[in-house]
Formats: C-alpha cells, structure tokens, sequence
C-alpha cells in the first residue's frame, strides 16, 4: 500500500464510472457516490451522510456548542460575547479600524490589513510557489494551492459534487435547500444567496438599512 504513494499505480478501479483506486476502501467509499448510501447516522437528528467525515462536520457545525449569545438586531446566536460584538458592526455604520496613512477606516481589522498591503505596501504579500500569484490572505493563498492539486476535500452530501474549500460547498448547499435565508432591510423580500439581496438592496433604497440574515424568520417583519 505504501508503495502505491511512490509508483502512483491505482489497481482498484469503479466498474461504473472507471475511476481508479490505490486503495480499496476508498473505492468502497466512492461507491456511494452511486449506490446513494449513506450509513452514517446522526444520533442527534434525522440527517445520515455518506462519509464520516461529513457526520463529524455536521455534528460540530449543527450541535458542537451552546450558542446563548443573540443579537438583538436579527435573533443570531453566537458561542461569546466577542463573537456577538463583532458580529454587531453589521447592524451599524461603525468603522473602528483607521488607516495610520490616509483616512481610510474600516468595519474589520482584516480589511485594514489588506488596505495597508495593497494601498501602502506594509506587510508581505503570500505568493503561490506554482504560478506565483499574489495574496494578502493566507486562507485565499490555501483555496488557491487547492485548485493546483485539484483536490477537493469537501464533499456534499446531497450530491456527488466535492468542493475544493468548505466556503464552496457552503454555497453549493444552498442547491439542495429552499431556506431563503436573507431578505432586503427595506422591503422584507426574500433571497437564497446573499449576493442576489445585496444586488436588490442597491436598487430598493438608497438608505443603508441593513441586510438582516433571517436566522428569526420575524427579523425583516
């Protein structure tokens, strides 16, 4: 088996759609991808998955900790009072972080440090070894080398398809949903994906209201 990560040879191969294997439980588990079978159960819900991987996600993601920290604007919750804070700079105009050069000031500490690269030359740039593009951050610079590998870890569990970070399959789930779970500040109108109210919102109303992300199904009422 070992040897196998030297020479590259895949001796176990689908009979369905040919793809090839160097060991054989991972074709076991590719399988699934055809037969539909998802054996891993959930004990805290009614939700199953194909691999285990995605029942540990789930379970850290959708039952891992006690969120008691809500925001008063749009009922979510949060694990600290930190997260709750910083979180609340959506509901307000508040910019906190100024830039030391000019009179930029920004919502994020994070976006002020990605004015001082690009705007002021302060700090490094991340570049890839591959094709050495460059990046201020060092999660962009990590999705990026992905797609040189053209690995993609995050797999749906809906569907076949795999995504190379977990931001992608995030947004691919949404697919397989009919939650809407943003609407327009101004006139309650409803959206799956964020980018689609954002659009919205700039044509509704010149007043910055607010996009309210419907974790209370009352907020935009």
């Amino acid at each position: 088996m070992h040897s196998r990560s030297h020479s590259g040879e895949k001796p176990f191969k689908c009979q369905v759609c040919s793809k090839a294997f160097a060991e054989f439980h991972h074709l076991q588990t590719h399988m699934r991808v055809h037969t539909g079978e998802k054996p891993y159960k959930c004990s805290l819900c009614d939700k199953s998955f194909a691999h285990s991987g995605n029942l540990h996600q789930h379970k850290r993601r959708m039952h891992g900790s006690i969120r008691s920290h809500h925001c008063p604007h749009c009922g979510k919750l949060f694990k600290t009072n930190t997260e709750l804070k910083l979180h609340l700079h959506v509901h307000t105009d508040a910019k906190p972080y100024s830039c030391r050069h000019c009179s930029d000031c920004f919502r994020w500490h994070r976006q002020l440090k990605t004015h001082l690269l690009k705007s002021h030359n302060e700090g490094t740039w991340l570049t890839c070894d591959i094709c050495r593009k460059k990046f201020s951050r060092n999660g962009h610079l990590k999705s990026h080398l992905l797609q040189h590998k053209q690995v993609k870890p995050y797999a749906c569990s809906e569907c076949p398809k795999r995504c190379c970070t977990a931001a992608a399959l995030k947004s691919h789930q949404l697919v397989h949903s009919s939650v809407q779970q943003f609407c327009c500040g101004k006139c309650g109108k409803y959206y799956r994906y964020k980018h689609n109210v954002v659009s919205h919102f700039e044509r509704c109303s010149d007043d910055r209201l607010g996009i309210i992300s419907l974790f209370n199904p009352h907020a935009c009422m």
